[in-house]
């Protein structure tokens, strides 16, 4: 018996094509619509990620080499362990570290809790919160250079106006930064003052989003001021305070510029000195590119540590 063929005709043909020819049209456009449409967004991650990795990545890479090698005259050789061991054997490494962790303590009791009062206050506030909240906000604007100067002349003994103040009130007055017991706090209270605007906003903001009926809850049960602050206002912002404790304690074992031009770096008997500012001896003071980034390698290696530490107690409390 013979086989039999079915051959297709001219209609089923033409109708094949028309199935099939815009499937395979339609798919290689809707690629290409989707590739130009998100071009632009490629565009900007990609210029996103080469300036992050320029100028965040490479030179945390670049420490790190540095830190193993010794450059005299234009001529690098490596030099495995050795600048870590200079500088962990300098008579000043755990002097700038005791300044440092004082530093970030003091910052701490003082820089952290007074903006969060500050916004608490400025919440509570029904009036004049807007240009309160400008007034709060100024100092940011102020340059860091012009702000530690304008208190390096607050801070003067014999005409400063925190001494004169002093004076007029029949206190006795201070050395200020001229004083090893209080260079440090003074230096302290002045990176706060140049620095609380913008914590303050943020901890204001974080206020508002809290529902009005917890505190009304709160007034039904006969609570106080405090007793509110402790049991809703506290608990509801924990994250926000969580993280901006972490950035504070980040950014504050990097202080310099206020060390610097306040109190000349080291201070009165050294007490100033931090880590950071002993990175920028080596660096520009001793021409030891090596120890400078065995510092900054220290310094990085303490952040992470803290910053792991951080967060596996805080992932534990959630």
């Amino acid at each position: 018996m013979a086989a039999t063929t079915t051959v297709p005709d001219k209609t089923t043909r033409r109708h094949a094509g028309r199935a099939s020819g815009p499937r395979t049209a339609g798919g290689r456009g809707g690629l290409g619509r989707k590739v130009s449409e998100n071009l632009r967004a490629y565009g900007f991650l990609i210029g996103a990620i080469i300036c992050f990795g320029l100028f965040s990545w490479y030179p945390m890479v670049r420490e790190f080499i540095m830190s193993f090698q010794h450059t005299k005259r234009g001529v690098t050789s490596w030099v495995g362990f050795q600048n870590i061991k200079t500088v962990y054997h300098d008579p000043y490494f755990w002097t700038a570290w005791k300044n440092t962790g004082l530093f970030t303590l003091y910052a701490l009791v003082i820089g952290f809790a007074v903006p969060f009062l500050v916004a608490i206050l400025l919440n509570e506030l029904r009036h004049a919160r807007a240009y309160l909240r400008v007034l709060v906000y100024l100092p940011v604007m102020l340059p860091p250079v012009a702000g530690a100067l304008l208190f390096k002349y607050f801070y003067n003994p014999e005409y400063g106006l925190f001494n004169r103040i002093l004076h007029f009130f029949h206190l006795p007055t201070s050395q200020w930064l001229d004083s090893s017991n209080t260079a440090l706090i003074s230096v302290v209270v002045a990176a706060t003052w140049m620095s609380m605007g913008s914590a303050t906003l943020i901890y204001l903001a974080a206020l508002q989003n809290i529902p009005g009926e917890l505190y009304e809850a709160a007034d039904l049960d006969g609570a106080g001021l405090w007793s509110k602050i402790w049991h809703v206002t506290i608990p509801q912002t924990r994250l926000v305070l969580s993280l901006m404790l972490l950035l504070q304690v980040v950014a504050t074992m990097q202080e310099f510029t206020n060390v610097y031009l306040m109190a000349g770096g080291n201070g009165p008997e050294n007490s100033t000195m931090t880590v950071v500012y002993m990175v920028y001896q080596y660096g520009y003071r001793y021409n030891n590119f090596g120890g400078a980034a065995a510092l900054g390698l220290f310094l990085l290696l303490v952040l992470v540590g803290f910053s792991g530490v951080y967060a596996r107690l805080n992932r534990n409390s959630d």
